[in-house]
């Protein structure tokens, strides 16, 4: 295996330090400014919105999309490093239209959707001109497992007739939000628990289709983003909304969550560098008990503990990629389960190392660390929590060394 960067990738990834240099991290202060003065902060914020035009004219448009003719025909491997140079400020992601959920769901329709999908939904969305929402998690189940699932989806003529509740519906709150993917069961009583469930396309605006609340995180209600509760009540739409046909909404589910995680724990990664590097440049300058923090012990400790970390996570999660891409998300996925669980973890520790360097300021909003801590923790539950995760290595372990199932050797002595 080769963690090289093409020329191609390498010019990409000067382009975009480049981009984050001279646009996004300077206006990091403008952008918090801007959103905290809007009266209704459920708006597109305007320096956002001046920037994707800039990205756009500099080539870093839709870099997401893996071997496809939309973007910029990069593997999961190859894109890996532009994420996390993205995942060092949180709000960048949009302005090169690779932000969640909108970069699964356009992978999803490109991949499972008709004709008729992507003219109406895809074409927009990588034009960036419409934003989405993923609708999978329900409030009432356990959807750690998501056979669990209990939203309708019901066949009534030439319509699908939808009833449920979902929450933690990213992308909801935003008012340019014009299309959800939701999940839910089309074939209950089916013997195969996965194949019961399927995925659909609902437009915004669809009677029965109501958002009951949005849902803070931490104290940050990610607006304009945001998660919302969805309540849907009768919610009709046409049968050629369906997306590949029923029963294959795990089968999407899977195609759609590998990249995903790449992309969550990439950035997740670059949020743990710019908490090192504030870290680092803290300790410089703050000179409790007569010199600089820098120069106690615990500190060049934990300093030198997330660079380890760090590190180590970044190579695994690009191991990861590169399995995904020579092999498939199926055969990659204890691969796709270590970054989860590691790299989430990861940025958590390293976080939190930062803000304990900073002190009372660290947990107020004058740095960002208290955001990116809310980021990061969060991170341990979406996609699949931790536990579900090393639960499945677990197994997938412990199955290396079980006889076969028609092997007639006795127990150990």
């Amino acid at each position: 295996m080769d963690f090289s960067f093409s020329p191609k990738v390498q010019e990409l990834r000067m382009k975009l330090q480049g981009f984050m240099d001279e646009h996004i991290i300077p206006n990091d202060h403008l952008h918090h400014e801007q959103h905290a003065a809007m009266p209704d902060r459920w708006q597109p914020i305007p320096i956002v919105e001046e920037l994707k035009t800039r990205a756009k004219e500099a080539g870093l448009w839709n870099l997401f999309l893996p071997q496809s003719t939309h973007g910029a025909g990069l593997t999961n491997l190859e894109y890996a490093p532009l994420a996390e140079i993205m995942g060092r400020i949180p709000w960048s992601s949009e302005v090169f239209n690779c932000s969640a959920p909108d970069t699964g769901n356009m992978e999803t329709i490109e991949r499972y959707g008709t004709e008729e999908h992507k003219e109406r939904w895809l074409r927009p969305l990588l034009a960036g001109e419409i934003r989405s929402c993923f609708a999978m998690t329900e409030p009432d189940v356990a959807s750690s497992d998501a056979t669990n699932i209990q939203t309708r989806i019901e066949r009534q003529g030439d319509d699908y007739v939808i009833n449920g509740r979902k929450w933690w519906s990213s992308g909801a709150g935003d008012p340019r939000c014009a299309v959800f993917i939701v999940m839910g069961k089309t074939a209950p009583d089916s013997p195969d628990k996965y194949r019961q469930q399927s995925m659909i396309l609902v437009p915004r605006g669809t009677p029965g289709l109501t958002i009951k609340r949005m849902l803070p995180v931490f104290g940050f209600d990610d607006a304009p983003h945001g998660h919302a509760e969805l309540l849907f009540e009768n919610v009709r739409v046409p049968a050629s909304n369906i997306l590949l046909g029923e029963g294959r909404g795990f089968e999407i589910a899977q195609g759609r969550l590998g990249p995903g995680r790449i992309h969550h724990c990439m950035r997740a990664i670059g949020l743990a560098e710019r908490a090192l590097e504030l870290m680092c440049r803290r300790s410089l300058q703050r000179r409790p008990f007569g010199k600089p923090l820098a120069d106690q012990g615990v500190i060049i400790d934990r300093i030198a503990q997330a660079r380890i970390m760090i590190d180590q996570c970044r190579l695994l999660t690009l191991h990861a990629a590169w399995r995904m891409d020579t092999v498939g998300n199926k055969e990659a996925r204890a691969d796709i389960a270590e970054i989860k669980v590691a790299a989430g973890e990861m940025a958590c520790q390293v976080i939190d190392w930062s803000i304990q360097a900073h002190g009372g300021g660290g947990v107020t909003e004058d740095f960002p660390l208290a955001y990116m801590f809310k980021t990061a923790r969060t991170l341990r539950i979406v996609d699949g929590p931790d536990e579900v995760h090393r639960f499945q290595l677990g197994r997938m372990e412990l199955n290396k060394y079980k006889p076969p199932r028609n092997s007639q050797a006795g127990a150990p002595a």
